[in-house]
């Protein structure tokens, strides 16, 4: 409907009450915005949830009309009258919770259901009526080690139907059997803990009755009680950058389960990791004192016990540890302030990012601080800034919601962003082209009108011939590119040599397949570009970046609903840490640290500090100074280098190289090992701060649980050090560093903490009242003259190729049950539980030519190093690739991975490595001596 466009309403009486609502608004839906209560089973009132009408515990009557009406499903209509209060009615829904109260058992799984809820409020306390017949109930299943299903307690609301196949689109959870064998199943019959589900959870949200719950609310009689909590903080989500907003459960000082609730980006929705993935928190190996490495530790390496720190390190209060780490630093700053370089964290919040950049760059006068947005995005955000003008999205993903055709290339949501994924499968569901590009398949390819799995590195050969037929059909938005672009011309003339003809012998992909491809989404009226690390984590990564945003422009595909560019990034506040200033070339909000006006207006926000105008060191760039000696101190707060920097062996003797290393952490991380002190700080549930998602969306994450032991919050271990470092801050809470930062940041204009204590709000807004824009761009880019540019990209190939001795690719990544490299959610007993070997996957007939069983152990060798890791078949592999996540210590990728770099993005190539693989015998048969 047009802005501004009149919402047709109409005019019904509801228990005597005439109501006026919006045309389209159920009888239910009135009566709950009226405060009159209407009891309810299997009607949902959440996002995603349609109304089903199955339960009849709705019944309302309706004035003329013989029979009641399911209030759920009945649009209200002009001039009816609805009585809910009615003797009839009033009692048929007694009568509907009363026979389904008899087959409940006898001790609740959940003493505070809805279900039980609703059977009060009817007035039902006991069931006239029989039971089941006991061969009908189902046997209890514990197979799943998060989730407990009794369907005795069962009433077929399908809730947990939809929830699957509706609101995730998982398709695990059906009905089956018939008459009173009649229950809900999964897959085929399987018990839950060897069917497909993905452990999402919101079936366990969904239930009305208890049926399905979270395995640690059970007692050992299947007795369990969801409402018996101490209270309930909302926070944010720890992991991935959808940003879902979560409310943790807490009872005696510990989080006892979690559960989504309304925020703009999840709709209450979450994934294993966001329901299930908390209690890292709690684990043994938790720091709870600071270390300071004991004068006769071993020498530095990968060799500290998590479980026997005090091998290597010995425990101090906070002044000695302080003192220690910040005269370490000090030294070398007074010799020279180049020395010393900071690794900030994309797992802290904007506040923290925030005051790690601004240490670093008024503590030691240089730009030499990054994270790990270096290792995801960076080549994204290279090309957008200097395309679009923004490195930020431009249209939350929520907006596909609004497209008629979308592409997904580099990326796998379904593992690494899974509800984001839940909207992309709903939008397929409801009859959306979705257009998959990978070199790996993935789930979310059986939902995709095109899955093109193309070879890996040939993206820009593949969205040139894309791009190619647009522009030899005369597909592309002629008047947008007037009106919004610049450097056309040279785009159309460079196009001319990339026919899919031409490309189909590199990328794979057959040249009719990249036709229809084209006409798809040019021929589409709204349409969106989501991508991921395999696109931007290549040396060739900003050039494929460059080639989405020409596709979006030449298209008209921006600042409009349903349109948009959209990197989906990786960390929690990789966004916001970015945003801050967390990076070596620019300050908070994008703003060039070369130049001066930027600079002098930092200085006087920050009382006068200098810092140097020439762009510091990368991740990469830093470990390679640390060899050559010309950094020989870091302070590393949240990151993990020794296991997430490609070469890690390399990075790894970088680390044991550095005179004085202060590592801030939760856990003796890989990088710990190496620290000469180790501050113990919180975890995210342990702290109040602010983050933003993938989404643009500034979020507020609140302390739910107090850090354990002597730990403290992360900006308070940052002040205390600022301090001994001879800097005069004196932040009393998270909230006053908030308000300095955005002084400095016109992106957060309007964006108060105040209004964040309410809710989230959208960058930019446009007023103290305005929610945000999820679309940015529709009247011109930032900009000179508001326009856009195209830049034609040509072939840049891997920096290494297979050959002889190295004849695969290798490909890394993450896996759904796993995060980055592994320090939390190895750590969560489900997480764990579920994925807890190092494994790779090939494809069956890869497998079979190795002579390696499914199961089997492989090593895998590239010209960094080498590992030993259990192989799976898996058909989504093309042949002769590699897939191996990098979670694993034990099997750590990053050994074999290429640090080459994207030369604008400073990225590394780690999408793609020339590996061999041997079966692992073999290879040590080769390796043994003779004789």
């Amino acid at each position: 409907m047009p802005d501004g466009a009149r919402i047709p309403t109409v005019t019904f009486r509801l228990d005597g009450t005439d109501l006026t609502v919006p045309e389209g608004t159920t009888i239910w839906q009135a009566a709950q915005r009226a405060g009159v209560s209407i009891p309810h089973l299997c009607h949902r009132p959440e996002p995603g949830y349609r109304p089903d009408g199955n339960c009849r515990a709705c019944m309302v009557e309706v004035a003329g009309e013989r029979t009641l009406a399911a209030s759920c499903l009945r649009p209200v209509t002009e001039g009816m009258e609805v009585a809910t209060d009615s003797a009839r009615a009033t009692k048929a829904r007694a009568m509907v919770i009363e026979l389904l109260a008899a087959d409940q058992p006898a001790t609740p799984h959940d003493a505070s259901s809805h279900f039980s809820a609703m059977a009060a409020a009817a007035g039902v306390t006991a069931s006239r009526f029989p039971p089941r017949d006991a061969d009908a109930v189902p046997r209890p299943d514990d197979s799943h080690i998060a989730m407990a299903v009794n369907l005795d307690a069962c009433i077929h609301c399908n809730l947990c139907v939809r929830a699957c196949r509706e609101v995730q689109v998982n398709d695990v959870i059906g009905m089956a059997h018939r008459g009173a064998h009649t229950r809900v199943v999964f897959d085929l019959d399987d018990p839950m803990g060897d069917s497909t589900c993905v452990a999402c959870g919101e079936c366990v949200q969904a239930c009305p009755t208890g049926a399905l719950m979270p395995a640690t609310l059970l007692d050992a009689d299947g007795a369990g009680d969801r409402a018996a909590i101490d209270r309930a903080v909302d926070s944010v989500c720890p992991y991935c950058g959808v940003g879902c907003q979560i409310s943790y459960k807490v009872r005696d000082g510990r989080i006892l389960f979690a559960e989504g609730i309304a925020g703009p980006a999840n709709e209450n929705r979450l994934c294993v990791k966001g329901r299930f993935g908390y209690d890292y928190i709690t684990h043994p190996h938790r720091l709870t004192r600071p270390l300071i490495r004991r004068t006769d530790a071993p020498a530095k390496g990968l060799n500290v016990d998590p479980g026997n720190l005090l091998s290597h390190f010995r425990e101090a209060g906070w002044d000695e540890a302080l003192e220690v780490a910040a005269a370490g630093l000090a030294r070398l700053r007074d010799e020279d302030g180049q020395l010393v370089a900071g690794f900030g964290s994309a797992k802290c919040s904007n506040e923290e990012a925030y005051l790690f950049q601004k240490l670093i760059r008024q503590g030691f006068g240089h730009n030499n601080v990054d994270h790990c947005t270096r290792l995801c995005h960076a080549s994204s955000v290279a090309a957008l800034i200097e395309n679009i003008g923004s490195g930020a999205v431009t249209a939350s993903f929520n907006q596909i919601e609004h497209a008629d055709v979308a592409i997904v290339i580099g990326a796998n949501p379904v593992e690494n962003h899974p509800v984001a994924a839940t909207f992309f499968k709903q939008f397929a569901k409801r009859g959306g082209t979705l257009i998959v590009m990978d070199p790996r398949g993935q789930a979310l390819a059986r939902h995709a009108a095109h899955m093109l799995q193309f070879r890996p590195g040939t993206d820009v050969a593949l969205l040139n011939a894309i791009m190619h037929v647009i522009v030899e059909e005369g597909l592309y938005d002629r008047d947008y590119i007037d009106r919004f672009t610049v450097n056309w011309p040279a785009m159309q003339t460079h196009l001319d040599g990339f026919s899919p003809e031409a490309m189909e012998a590199l990328c794979g992909i057959p040249a009719g397949q990249i036709r229809a491809v084209a006409r798809a989404f040019a021929g589409g009226k709204a349409g969106m570009i989501f991508w991921g690390m395999g696109v931007s984590q290549h040396v060739h990564g900003t050039d494929n970046s460059r080639c989405l945003i020409s596709l979006a422009l030449m298209t008209g595909n921006v600042g409009r609903p349903g349109t948009g560019l959209h990197p989906l990034r990786g960390q929690n506040n990789v966004q916001g840490a970015s945003d801050a200033g967390l990076i070596p070339m620019f300050l908070p909000d994008y703003q060039s640290v070369t130049d001066d006006t930027v600079r002098a207006a930092f200085s006087d926000l920050w009382g006068g500090a200098t810092f140097s105008g020439e762009p510091g060191l990368t991740v990469v760039e830093i470990m390679e100074a640390i060899h050559r000696r010309e950094i020989r101190g870091m302070y590393i707060l949240g990151e993990n280098p020794a296991m997430s920097d490609p070469d890690v062996d390399h990075a790894r003797a970088a680390l044991a190289k550095l005179d004085h290393l202060v590592v801030q952490d939760i856990f003796l991380t890989e990088t710990a090992n190496y620290a000469d002190v180790v501050l113990p700080s919180s975890a995210w549930v342990e702290k109040t701060g602010t983050v933003t998602n993938t989404n643009r969306q500034v979020q507020m994450g609140r302390q739910v649980v107090p850090p354990p032991g002597e730990a403290r919050e992360d900006w308070r271990i940052v002040v205390d050090l600022a301090r001994r470092l001879g800097l005069d801050w004196s932040y009393a809470h998270p909230s006053e560093i908030f308000a300095e930062m955005t002084a400095g940041m016109a992106s957060f204009d309007h964006i108060t903490w105040e209004r964040l204590e309410k809710g989230s709000v959208t960058y930019p807004s446009l007023g103290p009242e305005d929610p945000g824009q999820a679309i940015v761009f529709g009247d011109g880019f930032p900009r000179e003259g508001g326009k856009a540019r195209f830049t034609p990209a040509s072939i840049v190939p891997p920096d290494e190729s297979p050959d002889a001795d190295y004849p695969f690719v290798l490909i890394t990544g993450r896996q759904l049950e796993h995060w980055h490299t592994g320090s939390m959610t190895r750590r969560s007993a489900v997480l764990d539980a579920v994925e807890p070997e190092a494994n790779c996957s090939l494809h069956p007939r890869t497998l079979r030519e190795l002579g390696v069983a499914p199961g089997g152990m492989i090593r895998l060798t590239t010209r960094r190093g080498s590992l030993t890791v259990m192989a799976r078949a898996d058909r989504a592999v093309a042949e002769r690739n590699v897939f191996l996540p990098f979670a694993y210590v034990e099997a750590a990728a990053n050994i074999l991975t290429n640090s080459a770099l994207d030369p604008w993005g400073k990225i590394p190539e780690f999408k793609y490595s020339a590996v061999r693989v041997e079966r692992a015998e073999a290879a040590s048969d080769a390796q043994r001596p003779a004789g």
